[in-house]
């Protein structure tokens, strides 16, 4: 879905359309005296994925079976000793 702003508009409140670009992936039309003259919008490459789609990418991964010993080990040394002295 696209936009229609003037280029004033679009002056005043940069940030927020490009925030808006960014991360909802809209785009607007520029327009000056009631004609478009530009176009906003989110470059080629840059979509964001849904969450259905990482699901669907990571299915495809093969499972490292060493994955939860490495998380283990990781729990273990974040462990305070029993005598903060030692």
């Amino acid at each position: 879905m696209e936009t229609v702003i003037s280029s004033t508009e679009a002056a005043r409140h940069l940030g927020d359309y490009l925030a808006r670009i960014k991360y909802k992936g809209e785009r607007f039309i520029l327009t000056r005296n009631d004609r478009p003259v530009a176009e906003l919008s989110p470059v080629s490459g840059s979509h964001v994925a849904t969450w259905g789609q990482l699901r669907h990418a990571l299915a495809g991964l093969p499972i490292d079976s060493s994955f939860a010993d490495d998380l283990e080990k990781v729990n273990l040394s974040d462990q305070l000793p029993v005598n903060p002295w030692d």
